[in-house]
């Protein structure tokens, strides 16, 4: 037997990335536009990592609080205070990782071997991912694609509910598709779990990209407070800070020492210097967002338009998130064509296949970039398109 053998087959099944294998066959070509990954172009902006730096510099390089140093805790609170109008104590939110490790924890949480965890789909996989990790069966329910845009069906989640299943993830606005719940949508997901006694984990972290003014419907809006929803969330989208892997979760605060104990056994916790980051990042950033959000309209519009004036691509404008979705007449490989339109118009999508059940067909592009970038990566595809 070899070494693979002998590990757990949850370890060894863990899926491969459909997004790696095209950026790493992609990521050196001179003059390729890069649109295969989840993130803007922008650096993280000044007047985080500045706050960040200034923490360095103090010293702030020891153990700290595991559920985070309280101060960002407390401007976790304001933010969903000025943006959810709900007024959260602090104890409500745990500094993770990531939303990543969020999203572990609150699997780790509320299901494990043999359980099943109901996710909508096409879907970011590593909700999918992790929870195979964890010895779940994770369970898709595709999401309907109409002339209305995608639509849930919650009489298919309905469906899908076994004795076992514990969990249902929900993510809105969606990657990949922009798919966003309305408020009664997410009524009756919240009133399914309640009848079926089970838990939720909500991963609104779009909930700001929303280009119908605003921001999008959340749970937030339907639920009670006892209600048994988990909310996973980041600092990766909103401000521009991929690469920090800060994230919280938002949880009932009976339950906060248990997460505690979660992180403790996992990462013992975040930074200190990288949290005051954070902190500049909640009270000083609505501004930022607000023009990130601004260009990211502007650049769906942009693809939109020239991808549609193809004639050949069938996709729904998203409501919220920053990304496009589509499927091409005439391609008949997702995959394939990600690699190939690398090699003829230098540009970097995602293959839909990389996005779980219902992905089949599809390309994702994520136009959170500069506008004339967008608008360039539109014109090639575009070429691409006709020409195939």
């Amino acid at each position: 037997m070899s070494l693979t053998d002998m590990v757990r087959p949850e370890a060894r099944l863990a899926p491969v990335s459909g997004i790696e294998a095209v950026a790493n066959y992609g990521r050196e070509r001179a003059g390729l536009i890069p649109l295969w990954a989840g993130e803007s172009d922008m650096p993280t902006p000044a007047f985080i990592s500045d706050a960040a730096s200034r923490g360095l510099a103090n010293g702030e390089t020891f153990y700290t609080w595991q559920a985070g140093i309280p101060e960002l805790r407390q401007a976790i609170a304001r933010y969903h205070r000025r943006h959810f109008g709900k007024d959260f104590g602090a104890d409500s939110f745990i500094v993770t990782i990531g939303g990543m490790q969020a999203i572990t924890m609150a699997l780790q949480a509320t299901s494990g071997t043999g359980d099943e965890a109901i996710y909508l789909a096409p879907a970011w996989p590593n909700f999918a991912g992790a929870a195979g990790i964890a010895g779940a069966r994770p369970v898709p329910v595709l999401l309907d694609m109409t002339d209305n845009g995608w639509s849930c069906d919650v009489e298919k989640i309905a469906a899908a509910i076994t004795p076992r299943t514990k969990v249902i993830f929900v993510n809105s606005p969606s990657n990949p598709t922009g798919w966003t719940a309305d408020r009664e949508t997410l009524q009756a997901i919240l009133d399914l779990a309640r009848k079926h006694d089970l838990w939720i984990v909500a991963d609104e972290i779009y909930a700001l990209f929303y280009y119908g003014g605003g921001r999008a419907a959340s749970f937030m809006d339907v639920m009670e407070p006892e209600d048994k929803v988990l909310f996973v969330n980041t600092f990766s989208k909103n401000w521009a800070m991929t690469g920090w892997r800060v994230g919280w979760l938002k949880t009932h605060p009976s339950l906060s020492r248990m997460f505690e104990n979660l992180v403790q056994y996992s990462t013992s916790g975040v930074a200190q210097f990288l949290q005051r980051g954070a902190i500049a990042a909640l009270d000083e950033g609505d501004g930022f967002i607000a023009e990130q959000v601004e260009r990211a309209g502007k650049a769906r519009d942009i693809v939109c338009r020239v991808l549609g004036e193809t004639g050949r691509v069938r996709f729904s404008v998203p409501p919220g998130a920053f990304y496009l979705f589509f499927a091409v007449d005439g391609m008949k490989d997702a995959e394939r064509a990600a690699f190939d339109i690398v090699d003829k118009a230098l540009v970097g999508l995602a293959p839909g296949t990389a996005f779980c059940a219902g992905g089949e067909g599809f390309l994702r592009l994520c136009f959170h970039r500069r506008l004339d970038q967008v608008e360039e990566a539109s014109h090639r595809l575009a070429k691409w398109i006709r020409d195939l």
